[in-house]
């Protein structure tokens, strides 16, 4: 609890105090979390409670990556997410902005209008032109391990030891990134992406075998179908799961928490970091 981390952003060095909260900021009309979908008339006024609310980074999409999700045309995302990031840049230049794509052109237009990092669950694999084009831009990468595709992911995913499997290729491609120039690299297990309930909390329970690679672990847990399952309730029920797994989560190694309700992970962070100093 509590490591510094440092990027460099374009031409800047930037340090955070972590762990940090990353607030998800959706402008699409499909995520899975509905009160989480943001139009234009409440983009800004999302985006600044987040910011009050304590999150270091929003992470900005226009395309579901919900399972099942149909995949949404270049031209469609790249009109959601960049000019909804030119926004959020011009209201709050000093946020710390991530755009979350997989698609190289996107991550280029999006870092053009003021995004900071590039959150890419293919990990580089679903667009091969998106390591060489994040090296150029040179800010923070983001790479998720995902099984299959968002539109097949959880139609049979099966692992010999998910633990192991993941660590294995988030460090080859955290390796793949690094040769490819890209200075600094997170990491993240990808929580729902092919993988069942049980698959999801080996993952949580192993964590810190991921830990051991150094790389900045981003944890994506916030209302997911893992909490859903357990206790039999739907998303908008799930703050209370979230809230648990979270703290699991930075028990075992995370630096991030990417999330829906910011302040509560932002309280987490907190309540975990005071009973780790005493």
């Amino acid at each position: 609890m509590g490591a510094n981390l440092t990027w460099r952003v374009r031409d800047r060095m930037r340090t955070f105090r972590g762990p940090l909260v990353m607030g998800i900021l959706n402008v699409t009309p499909d995520s899975f979390h509905v009160p989480s979908r943001t139009g234009k008339e409440d983009l800004l006024r999302k985006a600044e409670t987040m910011l009050n609310d304590g999150a270091t980074i929003l992470d900005i999409g226009g395309a579901s990556s919900r399972p099942g999700a149909s995949e949404v045309s270049e031209r469609d995302e790249m009109d959601r997410v960049v000019p909804a990031i030119a926004s959020i840049h011009d209201r709050f230049p000093e946020a710390l902005l991530s755009v979350d794509t997989w698609r190289a052109p996107v991550a280029r237009e999006a870092v053009d209008a003021g995004a900071d990092m590039v959150n890419d669950i293919g990990a580089g694999r679903l667009d091969p032109g998106m390591l060489a084009t994040v090296a150029r831009l040179g800010v923070p990468y983001i790479a998720m391990h995902m099984q299959g595709t968002p539109g097949t992911m959880q139609l049979d995913p099966r692992y010999a030891d998910v633990v192991a499997e993941v660590t294995l290729f988030l460090s080859e491609r955290r390796m793949a990134a690094h040769a490819a120039g890209v200075a600094d690299v997170l990491i993240d297990p990808g929580f729902g992406f092919g993988k069942t309930t049980a698959h999801n909390h080996a993952l949580l329970r192993g964590m810190r075998r991921l830990a051991l690679l150094g790389a900045p672990l981003v944890v994506g847990l916030s209302r997911k179908r893992m909490i859903n399952e357990v206790l039999g309730v739907t998303a908008s029920k799930a703050l209370n799961g979230t809230t648990v797994l979270n703290t699991m989560a930075l028990l075992n190694g995370a630096s991030i928490l990417r999330v829906h309700d910011v302040r509560e992970a932002v309280e987490v962070i907190k309540l975990v970091g005071a009973g780790s100093a005493s």
